[in-house]
């Protein structure tokens, strides 16, 4: 009997084929894998493709930014920057560590941590981003950054930014994280043409980032999320919430304690410009040398001087130009001051009410103070009430100014009337000029229409130590010192006098200071009435005198005795274009034209001792290395320099400007000053068009001018005397402070002392010229007559040179 079957303890494992679910997702793991596989493989071949067309990174690992020319005085001081990128390039160890935390509190705090992408900053991003709906977040690291800048366009495409990643992961596999920091910091855009944040420091606060606060690196490094909206010069109210932000992010990462957040916090910003005004990136007001260098090195170096981080080393000294400046404004604005005040600058329709309005009022004003821009220390306001006892004026709703102090109020005293003419007279809605005057007083005064030029050089070699163009460089860069061609009146006599030393006359020679008037007949041309200052003459002056009173009927008795011709060749010994000197008798008083330059080079032939120089204005020039490749090589007074003029001559014309400067027309300088080494003369042309001093001790020489730039009178009582010598003096009371007094040069061989007055050895009291002109109605003296013709055989062998006339009724040839 069989037994009965029974199932078996094993399971046959189910048909797989059967169970849809089990094959739909078999079928869809294998296309995934399969769609990996492509990826990778397309990827792989992307990769291979791309990486070898990556940039080279020589751009990186050899940095050479486009740097801008810049412009130092000798002392280091920078003054100008020329160049489409403002950049100070500095090395890794030289940025403050302030500096590189604020960067990482802002942009990258996980840099040395990660290798180029931040995955957990990618995650975090992309988790706010999703909660708030919106891109709020960006994951862009340091690195990542670079990469753009460098190579990059800014176009947002997916082959951009898969570049973007492959040029990442090649920085951080060739470069440190300290290089890639580095290159970071000097080539971000930071707004305001700044390239890096040494560049921007000295944009924004005016100072090199050696001396950044915690408070200033914060507000920097907010910068590169928008330069244009977190700007501080545009929009300082959003720059300071980035700021905050940033400095948050320092103390939460450890980077400042609660004591330095807390001090960093309450730090107010001060926001400086750097174009120079109204304060600056620039220590000194040196903008017409900056611009004169900066021509100079043009012409050698066309458009890539403003790329190659080339460096201008001036002669100018920090403190001489700065005195300088602050010389040529006063100056101007204190003939300003004694100018009829020609009214307001315009006319605003003030609404009435409207100071109660604070954000109406600063509309009002923003619109005027963006057409009329300050000068320095010359700032615009409008007037909300005037009367002849009190002005109050407005440059914001904050800022208010009330000026009723009589002295100053009777600048304007004609246009505070009632009965001035509308276009003069200063009411409710005047826009005008303020300026400051001590603590807390205040002027009206008009923006002047007047203009001054100052130069100061070293005698012994050229080299200017100060040079002023003008009133403002930003109303307008032409430089009068070297481009403003004028006449020099008086100024010009002394080297007239030093050409009459060379032919026999002496300072004791006596010569008439009557009128005489010479016809058309005798000029050759027309009629000529020549006058003295004042219409004031004397019988007889000595040449001594005539220079120190600074007479025109002596100088000009003096060229007529020597000759036009003579002394327009004896001018070129000291600098000055023959064609710009005609010769004829005018030339006595200044007839010819110059410039502020050449006349401080000429003087400075007789502060140094007969030497002809020549003013040079760049020391050196370096490369962005430091390498020196060019360098001044000026001719020295007394060494390489040219002899000029004899050194008797130089000394007597350097005794008698000395006595200028003492007794004469600017005895002024001896007061103030109280020295016995300066000397120096006074210049005023005709009716008063242009106003000269030019001066010097051994060691400095100066020239100061003031005038319109189309030429007019300054008025019947402005001199050189009164307008200009108070500029030199302004300046050489700064100078001078602690300069010991310098001894003069010691007396020349040949040069004779008789009666207390020098005479040249082969010109000795009996042979020298004596008399020049007689007094009215005196007969003439066959005596002087025979003295001059002899003193005139001796030094031309011919009796008479061609143009010398003797008397009162010929004129010289011409």
């Amino acid at each position: 009997m069989s037994k009965p079957q029974t199932p078996s303890s094993k399971k046959e494992a189910p048909d797989s084929s059967g169970s849809p679910f089990i094959r739909f997702f078999l079928k869809l793991g294998i296309f995934f894998a399969g769609l990996a596989a492509c990826g990778l493989l397309l990827g792989g071949m992307a990769l291979a493709l791309a990486w070898p067309n990556l940039p080279d990174l020589h751009a990186m690992t050899d940095y050479r930014p486009r740097i801008p020319l810049r412009v130092y005085t000798a002392d280091k001081v920078l003054i100008g920057e020329f160049g489409d990128e403002r950049r100070n390039v500095l090395r890794f160890n030289e940025i403050p560590d302030v500096m590189k935390s604020a960067v990482l509190a802002a942009e990258d705090d996980r840099f040395y941590q990660h290798g180029g992408i931040d995955w957990a900053g990618v995650a975090r991003a992309t988790l706010t981003n999703l909660v708030n709906m919106s891109k709020t977040q960006g994951a862009s690291t340091i690195t990542m950054q670079v990469a753009r800048n460098f190579y990059l366009s800014s176009e947002k495409t997916y082959t951009r930014k898969f570049y973007e990643l492959l040029l990442t992961f090649k920085i951080e596999a060739s470069l440190t994280k300290d290089q890639i920091l580095e290159l970071y910091m000097n080539q971000i855009y930071l707004g305001h043409r700044a390239y890096g944040f040494a560049a921007a420091s000295r944009t924004y606060f005016g100072k090199p980032l050696s001396q950044i606060t915690p408070a200033e690196a914060a507000m920097l490094a907010g910068i590169p999320k928008a330069p244009s909206r977190f700007n501080p010069l545009s929009n300082l109210p959003r720059a300071e919430v980035r700021q905050h932000y940033v400095l948050g992010r320092m103390r939460n990462l450890g980077y400042l304690t609660d004591a330095e957040y807390q001090q960093a916090m309450a730090q107010p910003i001060v926001i400086r410009s750097a174009e120079g005004t109204p304060a600056g990136g620039y220590a000194i007001h040196g903008e017409y040398v900056a611009e004169l260098a900066r021509q100079l090195l043009y012409g050698v170096y066309q458009d890539n001087v403003y790329s190659r981080g080339i460096n201008i080393y001036t002669t100018v000294n920090s403190k001489d130009q700065e005195a300088a400046y602050r010389a040529v404004r006063e100056g101007v604005l204190e003939y300003t001051r004694r100018a009829p005040y020609p009214g307001p600058e315009a006319q605003l329709d003030l609404p009435a009410g409207i100071e109660k309005d604070p954000q109406a009022l600063d509309e009002a004003l923003d619109g005027v103070l963006d057409k009329y821009s300050d000068s320095d220390d010359l700032l615009v306001a409008v007037v909300l009430s005037a009367s002849p006892n009190e002005i109050k004026l407005a440059r914001s709703s904050r800022e208010i100014i009330t000026i009723n102090d009589k002295k100053t109020l009777s600048i304007v005293a004609r246009a505070l009337s009632s009965k001035a003419k509308d276009s003069q007279r200063i009411r409710r809605g005047s826009v005008v000029y303020i300026h400051k005057i001590g603590d807390n007083d205040w002027e009206v005064i008009n923006m002047p229409s007047v203009q001054a030029a100052f130069v100061s050089l070293a005698p012994q070699d050229g080299a200017i130590r100060a040079m002023v163009g003008g009133f403002d460089f930003y109303r307008g860069n032409f430089n009068r010192v070297t481009q403003a061609w004028r006449q020099p009146g008086s100024n010009i006599k002394p080297f007239v006098y030093a050409a009459a030393l060379e032919r026999g006359l002496t300072p004791a020679t006596q010569i008439s200071d009557q009128p005489f008037a010479l016809s058309a007949a005798q000029t050759g041309s027309k009629a000529w009435n020549p006058k003295n200052y004042g219409n004031e003459y004397e019988p007889m002056l000595t040449m001594r005198q005539g220079l120190y009173k600074s007479k025109n009927m002596v100088s000009i008795r003096i060229i007529q005795a020597i000759g036009p011709q003579y002394a327009q060749d004896y001018l070129t010994r000291f600098g000055f274009d023959k064609s710009r000197q005609p010769a004829v008798l005018p030339l006595a008083l200044g007839a010819g034209s110059v410039t502020p330059l050449q006349l401080a080079g000429a003087y400075a032939v007789f502060a140094n001792g007969g030497y002809r120089i020549t003013p040079y204005l760049i020391d050196r020039v370096t490369d962005s290395s430091g390498k020196v490749i060019m360098q001044a090589k000026p001719l020295i007074a007394g060494d390489s320099g040219a002899r000029a003029i004899d050194p008797r001559t130089a000394f007597v014309m350097d005794d008698m400007l000395r006595g200028v400067a003492t007794y004469g027309t600017a005895a002024r300088a001896r007061v103030v000053l109280k020295r016995n080494d300066i000397a120096g003369k006074t210049g005023t042309t005709n009716e008063s068009v242009d106003a000269w001093f030019s001066g010097y001790t051994p060691s400095l020489v100066a020239t100061a001018w003031l005038g319109y730039d189309q030429p007019r009178s300054l008025g019947a009582r402005e001199t050189g005397g009164g307008v200009a010598l108070p500029i030199w003096l302004s300046y050489m009371q700064e100078m001078l402070k602690g300069v010991p007094e310098q001894k003069q040069r010691p007396k020349p061989d040949g040069l004779l002392v008789d009666n207390g007055e020098y005479y040249f050895s082969e010109f000795p009291p009996g042979q020298a010229v004596a008399r020049l002109g007689l007094p009215a109605a005196a007969p003439p003296s066959s005596d002087s007559l025979g003295d001059l013709l002899n003193a005139l055989r001796a030094s031309n062998g011919d009796g008479r040179p061609s143009g010398t006339s003797f008397g009162e009724g010929s004129v010289p040839g011409q």
